[in-house]
């Protein structure tokens, strides 16, 4: 046993080095200076659009958000699941309130069955725009952007590198419910990666229209479970990139349950693995993430078991290194994260000594529920999201099974859950 804690010991404090590593060099980007963005005259025509399936906790938010852009010439494409979905109302009354000319509200048309509903309203969107759009950017319903965003987002693709722009998202965790926490700590690992990868955020995206013709996107949305993640391989064979924004980190208050959270997980990961371009590199992440410190802790429990008290001193001290390293990471990240927020002209939250220690619980909590998400994954086929079931046996082999139209049942209780 000595020889297997002297390795873990050594795996879990070179796992923290790696980890600090990679956060700094992300720190390091939200620090520099982002380059001039474009002039009025300078900035093309943009169409933005925001699929909707249910009344997200925030939408009147991010639709008044959408609609008091800092820039000249973009019109706000809502594209609906039906006429009946409680999202419809929440529209209509917020584009009347404003008095808003540039926006415009359609149902989805054609359900297809051989991808996800998001991707039949995003083709939809893009097939119904005129040749005078030359971006396409994509926001979701629980981002509430800044008045700079689009102009911000669109500024990069000036670049011929650049094929796409995106931003992503930073949870609150001070919640309600244990869900939020966790999903707020495994994010701060998730948004690193996706820097570090590559991988843009349908969330907060924008496109040059003719990109999206040259590389034939609409073809693959058409037999696609999601949007985004497929981007990066598609536009590296065109010899373009993912250009991630720093100062288009948005913040997320929306709340989450842990049930909830395991099955947006399970989904996610699927998710992973049928479209990110570096999947063994995440699984192997996820394995020293999840595994070593389990590992830790079962030993721990065996020695005290057989009464070798060194033996428990030394995997106490490192899983106690460990995870004290890791809740100082978080917290610095967070500290970096928030001068983007400010920035923005977001209020901040901050966090008290009670937060601080429910982090230090919610670790190994999170490593416990990421990890039965990952194992619950291997084998599922079939997803149910907001209410549709899909059946899933290949990146390009989707069939939507089950359909109704989103109905105020399906709504979570609590008005702030996300959906």
């Amino acid at each position: 046993m000595n020889e297997l804690t002297i390795f873990l010991f050594k795996s879990l404090v070179g796992w923290l080095a790696i980890q600090a590593c990679i956060t700094f060099v992300f720190l390091l980007y939200l620090r520099s200076r982002p380059k001039n963005v474009l002039l009025d005259e300078q900035l093309p025509k943009t169409a933005v659009i925001l699929c909707l399936r249910g009344a997200d906790p925030f939408l009147p938010n991010c639709l008044q958000a959408l609609l008091k852009q800092n820039y000249p010439k973009y019109d706000l494409k809502l594209i609906v699941d039906s006429q009946e979905d409680p999202a419809w109302q929440i529209a209509s009354n917020t584009i009347n309130e404003l008095g808003a000319t540039n926006v415009q509200i359609s149902h989805l048309r054609i359900i297809r069955h051989n991808c996800s509903l998001k991707c039949s309203s995003l083709i939809q969107a893009v097939s119904d725009l005129d040749d005078s759009y030359k971006v396409v950017a994509l926001v979701d319903a629980d981002t509430i952007v800044h008045p700079n965003w689009l102009r911000e987002l669109v500024s990069p693709l000036t670049d011929p590198k650049v094929g796409v722009t995106t931003g992503n998202r930073w949870y609150v965790p001070t919640g309600n419910y244990w869900g939020s926490l966790v999903r707020y700590l495994g994010n701060g690992s998730t948004i690193v990666q996706m820097y570090l990868f590559g991988i843009p955020w349908g969330g907060t995206l924008a496109v040059k229209k003719e990109v999206l013709q040259q590389t034939g996107l609409l073809d693959k949305w058409g037999q696609a479970f999601g949007e985004d993640m497929m981007m990066h391989n598609i536009l590296k064979k065109q010899g373009m990139r993912v250009k991630f924004v720093p100062s288009l980190i948005m913040l997320n208050r929306e709340e989450c349950d842990l049930l909830g959270l395991i099955d947006y997980l399970k989904r996610l990961v699927l998710y992973s693995r049928l479209y990110h371009p570096r999947w063994l590199a995440l699984v192997s992440e996820a394995v020293s993430s999840i595994l070593f410190p389990t590992a830790v802790i079962v030993l721990f429990l065996m020695a005290l078991g057989d009464g070798q008290w060194d033996t428990a001193v030394q995997l106490l001290g490192g899983y106690g290194i460990y995870t004290l390293g890791l809740l100082l990471l978080m917290l610095i990240l967070e500290q970096g994260v928030k001068q983007v927020i400010r920035a923005q002209g977001q209020p901040v939250t901050k966090l008290s000594v009670a937060t601080v220690a429910k982090m230090l619980i919610g670790i190994p909590l999170t490593q416990w529920v990421y990890g039965i998400a990952m194992l619950s994954s291997i084998s599922i086929s079939t997803v149910k999201w907001r209410g549709i079931v899909y059946r899933i046996q290949g990146p390009w082999n989707i069939r939507l099974v089950e359909y109704h139209p989103y109905d105020l049942l399906d709504q979570p209780i609590d008005s702030k859950i996300s959906l």
